[in-house]
């Protein structure tokens, strides 16, 4: 329940495909509202300072620290959590299988930011290098893995998402 005193501004907004409104703290940034009100917990808390990536969801099809974006700000827009990036309840995104059989997760805290970054990256480049993925990848920061299993399984992923294209 909001305390009488906070201030609240209403906003409309679609989630992963659904239509939601609400009245929104305006203090709360975009990951707030996500995990407190919507329970998509999916997106972590990291630094909530821009710098970890942890919080990372598409707004309207780009990469959005959702830490640095107040919820308010999103209203009238269409966001994608991690949550939504799998085609359906029982088809992961062919980045998430490929992190999965690559190894491309440990502990899992990065990669729900990580996930949701490639989703947009490899819209608009679909045939990295490995240098340029270590760049896409940069701004997300990861303690386990040494990227190298992120790398690989991204370069798996782009494979096999460039030949079901070929297959349309």
């Amino acid at each position: 329940m909001i305390p009488v005193n906070e201030q609240t501004r209403n906003i409309s907004l679609h989630v992963n495909g659904k239509s939601y409104q609400s009245d929104v703290r305006v203090r709360w940034t975009l990951v707030d509202y996500l995990r407190h009100e919507l329970k998509l917990t999916g997106s972590h808390v990291g630094c909530e300072h821009g710098v970890c990536g942890a919080c990372t969801v598409l707004v309207d099809g780009l990469s959005v620290r959702g830490c640095m974006m107040f919820a308010v700000q999103a209203n009238g827009h269409h966001v994608v959590t991690i949550e939504g990036v799998a085609p359906s309840a029982d088809v992961l995104h062919p980045i998430q299988t490929a992190f999965k059989e690559q190894h491309g997760l440990q502990c899992g805290f990065c990669t729900p930011g990580m996930v949701v970054t490639l989703v947009e990256y490899l819209k608009s480049n679909p045939d990295p290098t490995e240098r340029e993925i270590r760049e896409a990848i940069s701004g997300n920061l990861c303690r386990c893995t040494g990227y190298d299993g992120i790398v690989k399984a991204t370069l798996v992923a782009s494979s096999r998402m460039r030949e079901m294209s070929s297959k349309l």
